[in-house]
């Protein structure tokens, strides 16, 4: 959201605090409705008050109506979120979600016989690098620093093919050799 979205949205959301607490004020009976008549008066008959308090309450209504009818939030605001990566082409765009991402992972990894309980974490950093975290039992015969090397690639050509994105790093972490009931 940008800058002076958010500050109008705060002064909206303060505004309509004091309004919600003078309700219940005068429901409760600790404040009375001549008081607030007489201040209401007093201020309306001041014509730069009442100016200014026409000012607000145009853009009051005006606000009013931006953030019920109109979206604020933008494919690129998603983008920035974390939620995904946000892929632009002559045709159109394309979100691809964080989780489709753990799932081509995990796809992967799963592919090799001696890999078992996979836990995959996507990020993406500021310069728009796509890191990966791979968490992983192995079984005992399995050569580790071969394994991982195999993964290693077929996740990076997995991820070129499947949504055609570079990937930094994979990085991969192996938590235990797997014992025969795992």
């Amino acid at each position: 959201m940008k800058f002076l979205e958010r500050i109008s949205l705060t002064i909206f959301s303060v505004i309509m605090l004091v309004i919600s607490v003078i309700n219940c004020l005068l429901i409760f009976g600790w404040l009375r409705l001549g008081t607030i008549n007489t201040f209401i008066t007093g201020i309306l008959n001041n014509s730069a008050y009442s100016n200014t308090i026409l000012a607000i309450s145009v853009i009051i209504i005006l606000l009013s109506i931006k953030y019920i009818f109109f979206n604020y939030s933008n494919d690129k605001d998603i983008a920035k979120s974390g939620n995904g990566i946000l892929l632009e082409n002559d045709n159109g765009k394309l979100m691809v979600s964080k989780e489709t991402l753990v799932n081509i992972v995990n796809g992967v990894a799963k592919g090799f016989e001696s890999t078992q309980n996979v836990l995959t974490r996507v990020t993406l950093d500021k310069q728009s690098n796509l890191k990966i975290f791979v968490e992983l039992y192995v079984e005992p015969n399995a050569v580790i620093k071969e394994l991982s090397a195999n993964i290693q690639t077929r996740i990076k050509e997995q991820i070129k093919k499947t949504v055609d994105l570079e990937v930094k790093e994979v990085n991969i972490k192996i938590k235990n050799i797997a014992t025969q009931n795992q």
